[in-house]
């Protein structure tokens, strides 16, 4: 989840969307919350909002006010069973650029 600017050489310039990314639902093992580099990567680029690298999808929910986007993982993919729930929620107002967790 990240917030795209203006100009990303500028952190302040202006917010223009907002890009939605989520990891894969079953590929590459069963993931983990972040990798070692993904604090860092947050620290240095203010304009990414959430990383996480569980196995999930992203739930979107589409109303005219606000799209809501709610990432949905489960704590693992090598066997079945696992329960899934929501990791963390953003929302984006209507007219409003950029997103906010909820």
């Amino acid at each position: 989840m990240a917030d795209v600017k203006a100009d990303f050489e500028d952190p302040s310039s202006a917010t223009v969307a907002t890009e939605l990314v989520g990891t894969s639902i079953s590929s590459g093992g069963d993931g983990t919350d972040q990798n070692s580099g993904d604090r860092v990567q947050l620290q240095e680029n203010p304009h990414i909002k959430f990383i996480n690298r569980r196995r999930g999808y992203v739930r979107n929910t589409i109303t005219p006010a606000a799209w809501t986007a709610d990432y949905r993982v489960v704590d693992y993919v090598s066997r079945p069973g696992a329960p899934v729930r929501t990791r963390a929620s953003f929302v984006i107002e209507a007219g409003r650029a950029g997103a906010r967790q909820v």
